[in-house]
């Protein structure tokens, strides 16, 4: 014999019920099959709801009882489509109709008590909720008949007993399971209709089996009857890893043990409810959990003995919403026995449940877990209780704090393998995920965490991530600046991105872009087929707006993405990184900017364990500042830096000579993307200077950029221009002046070369004249060359030399920080 049931939403509409009919049909070939329904889906709430209005004598409740009428009735008419063309088909939807009428009427007749007497008890109550249940079964027992299968309708009133506390009634199993078996001894109907929820009491009195009730009589009539299997239908296939509605990566579990379903139950996975386990575990019956809208996928079955279908020890993630934490602490607990009783003792007398107890072992302080709901009123019984401890200041009034959620990481095995709480706090510690208390049993199959109910999206995916998913590691970025640099890197990572994922296990996705104009943010990843459209019909730009929708998302493993020349834009790194989102930029202001601010953003990126990377600050997409990184740290000491470190200058004077023109070469480079649009940026030294500046700071040597030297080559007419047009027609008026450059660099055998200089704590930028021999004298195109003197490399220096500039190669060196990030 098999055990049936199936909740709200199985039954909520005609299509479903429908499908519920269809795997009866099915099922009831092979075995005697019991049937336990929910009431239609939403129903239940709204009979309380009409109840409340009722009891504050609000009319309304008059509407809200005409909106259950409706969705009953308009279940029946989708059940019996064209009774006219069938007599026997419309007599029993006559029928039906007239019963649920009568039921109806005397719901209606009860509200009306209830308005009358400004009333709702809790025994007034259960006979209200009873209702939900009673239309449902007798619907669909009817729908059976008239599709001719061998059903009967029993009253599960007439089989569960209880004791009379109403809404939460305690069954008497002596007497409930003689009454199961006696029936269903004599019953010779391949199914057997029967409500869920609904009981009664020894006194005769309408009772409800509380939440998950519906589960609850499912349970208890397979307990009774050693039934071979209880399936549970609901509208999804089984119990999933986690919640799919938060992650999407979340895939059912095929098997679970009897514990780890109590447990993950018990942390929010609401396809089960606890006290359904337990008649059922006692007699060791399989449960499973099926998908009445998908009826051939697996689902999940929960044994004694479950065999694990994966490598991971941790067989699934849950979540609890709506909780507060409260703790209760003072010198005066320590050594005092008794505290923990007496706070127990007044949370059970105000019937608030705890879910989750953590005890300090210095015994200063206790901290529980209860619902949001209950916060209230358990402080002021606490602090009562403790009135006279709190006036001698031996133990502070109890402390509430709301606005939490509850994690669980859940696994028979667990206990077996070391280093899980290690993984799921590190995992939650990289992620700026905040633990407010933590709580593992001594089976060590379940660790608990208090986070901030805001974090919980985001903790649930990165744990997940961490114990189930095939070691692939989500990275999300937001880019601001999408201009040709930009453009490149998007176009990077839509070409890279299958490569990226299977090779080194890493999904690169765009979560939000930006550039002066508008921004967009998707915080399931931005479309990059279509994404220029996307921006241009996107929200206003904002600074601090693109910086709230990063913050508010609060997407694991977030990146942002600087490829701007913006001081506000540098600006706002601090903030990224105190909410742990990791600062990728090609922005040169934040590191040559005030010593005091490049110091704060280091500082800010070893807080709060995120990286600031800015490798595309100095040489594209050399690895120049790593080279250097890992010098610095292996113990290696810089004494001298030479680098010729702007690939538009040396594009220029790579093509500047006798037969061209300074003015052509300049405008030339601009064209193609060696300068910046405003090319005295680049002329002027600036750029240069700063990039050395980033060295000697890389190097361990606080200098300000006002500390250089800077040989300045442009005329003061070029310097003084208003405009970027002006600037070039004074290169066309002082041509005399930069021929005369030239000429003496060639009569010389040299080749001009904007060459940095580091030696000594000194930096200075400025235009030479590189003898021939000299490593910077063959320097082409827009090749950047950095050379380093240290204590290891004293007389051959270590020399990094390749493209300097170029979208391309610095795109392909923010890629490259974003990498190293992922892999960190």
């Amino acid at each position: 014999m098999k055990i049936l049931k199936f909740g709200g939403t199985s039954v909520g509409t005609a299509e479903n019920i429908n499908k519920v009919i269809s795997i009866l049909d099915q099922q009831c070939k092979d075995t005697n099959i019991a049937v336990v329904v929910s009431a239609v889906g939403g129903i239940t709430d709204k009979l309380l709801e009409a109840a409340n209005l009722a009891c504050n004598k609000d009319l309304d409740y008059l509407q809200k009882y005409d909106v259950i009428w409706s969705i009953h009735n308009s279940v029946i008419d989708g059940l019996f489509l064209n009774p006219e063309e069938d007599k026997l088909l419309q007599k029993q939807q006559d029928n039906l109709q007239e019963i649920i009428t009568d039921k109806l009427n005397d719901l209606k007749s009860l509200l009306n008590g209830i308005y009358l007497i400004n009333e709702l008890s809790p025994k007034t109550k259960d006979k209200l909720l009873s209702f939900g249940e009673a239309l449902s079964s007798t619907i669909i027992y009817y729908t059976l008949q008239s599709r001719k299968l061998d059903a009967a309708l029993k009253n599960s009133q007439e089989l569960i007993v209880t004791d009379s506390n109403f809404n939460n009634a305690i069954v008497n199993f002596e007497i409930t399971n003689g009454n199961i078996q006696k029936f269903f001894e004599s019953n010779t109907n391949a199914i057997v209709l029967l409500p869920g929820f609904v009981s009664k009491s020894i006194h005769g009195e309408i009772t409800t089996l509380g939440r998950g009730g519906s589960d609850y009589t499912a349970a208890i009539i397979a307990a009774a009857m050693d039934a071979d299997e209880l399936q549970i239908w609901t509208d999804v296939s089984g119990m999933f890893t986690t919640n799919p509605k938060l992650v999407k990566q979340a895939a059912p579990i095929i098997e679970l043990s009897y514990q780890e379903a109590v447990e993950l139950s018990h942390f929010g996975a609401k396809v089960l409810y606890p006290p359904t386990v337990m008649p059922v575990l006692k007699k060791q019956i399989p449960i499973v959990i099926k998908n009445t809208l998908d009826p051939e996928a697996l689902g999940t079955t929960i044994t004694q003995n479950a065999k694990s279908t994966s490598d991971s020890p941790v067989k699934g993630l849950s979540n609890i919403d709506h909780i507060a934490l409260l703790t209760l602490q003072g010198n005066g607990m320590v050594g005092i026995p008794g505290f923990s009783k007496r706070l127990f003792e007044t949370l059970a007398q105000e019937k608030i449940n705890i879910i989750l107890i953590t005890q300090s072992s210095s015994e200063h302080s206790i901290c529980f877990g209860i619902a949001d709901i209950d916060a209230q009123r358990a402080k002021e019984a606490i602090d009562k209780i403790f009135e006279y401890e709190i006036a001698l200041q031996k133990i502070d009034p109890i402390v509430v704090e709301t606005d939490l959620s509850i994690i669980a990481v859940v696994g028979d095995k667990m206990k077996n393998h070391q280093g899980i709480s290690g993984k799921m706090f590190s995992t939650l510690g990289k992620n700026n995920v905040n633990i407010r208390a933590i709580a593992q049993g001594a089976s060590e199959r379940n660790i608990s965490a208090v986070i901030h109910k805001n974090d919980v999206k985001k903790a649930l995916n990165s744990l997940h991530e961490q114990f189930f998913e095939i070691k692939t590691k989500q990275i999300n970025l937001f880019i601001t600046g999408v201009g040709n640099v930009g453009e490149r890197l998007i176009e990077q990572i839509k070409q890279q991105k299958a490569y990226v994922k299977e090779n080194f296990k890493i999904n690169l996705r765009i979560a939000g872009l930006s550039n002066s104009r508008h921004m967009i943010v998707n915080d399931e990843g931005i479309n990059l087929k279509n994404w220029k459209t996307q921006l241009e019909n996107g929200e206003k730009a904002s600074l601090d707006g693109f910086f709230q929708h990063a913050k508010n998302l609060n997407l694991r493993n977030s990146i942002f993405v600087d490829i701007t020349a913006n001081d506000a834009v540098a600006n706002s790194y601090g903030k990224y990184l105190k909410e742990s989102i990791a600062v990728v930029a090609c922005n040169k202001i934040a590191c040559s900017g005030n010593i005091e601010y490049y110091n704060e953003l280091k500082q800010l990126s070893r807080q709060y364990n995120t990286s600031f990377l800015f490798e595309t600050n100095v040489g594209a997409g050399l690895p120049v500042i790593d080279t250097l990184s890992h010098l610095i740290t292996s113990g290696d000491k810089v004494n001298t830096i030479q680098a010729v470190l702007s690939g538009s200058l040396n594009f220029i004077f790579n093509n500047f000579n006798s037969e061209t023109t300074f003015y052509d070469v300049v405008k030339q480079a601009q064209e193609e993307g060696y300068t910046e649009p405003d090319p005295r940026i680049d002329l002027s030294g600036i750029d240069v200077a700063r990039k050395v500046l980033i060295l000697a700071r890389e190097s361990g040597h606080a200098i300000e950029l006002s500390d250089l030297e800077t040989d300045n080559f442009l005329t003061d007419a070029a310097m003084k221009a208003v405009s970027v047009d002006d600037f070039f027609e004074t290169l066309k008026t002082d041509e005399a002046y930069y021929q005369s450059l030239f000429k003496s660099a060639e009569d010389k055998n040299c080749q001009l070369k904007f060459v940095a200089e580091f030696n000594d704590g000194k930096a200075k930028v400025g235009l030479k004249e590189i003898p021939e021999g000299h490593p910077f004298y063959n320097l082409k195109g827009k090749d950047n060359i950095v050379m380093f003197y240290t204590q290891r490399y004293p007389e051959q220096p270590m020399i990094i030399k390749g493209a300097g500039a170029g979208a391309d190669v610095t795109a392909s060196g923010l890629f490259a920080d974003i990498i190293r990030i992922a892999n960190n």
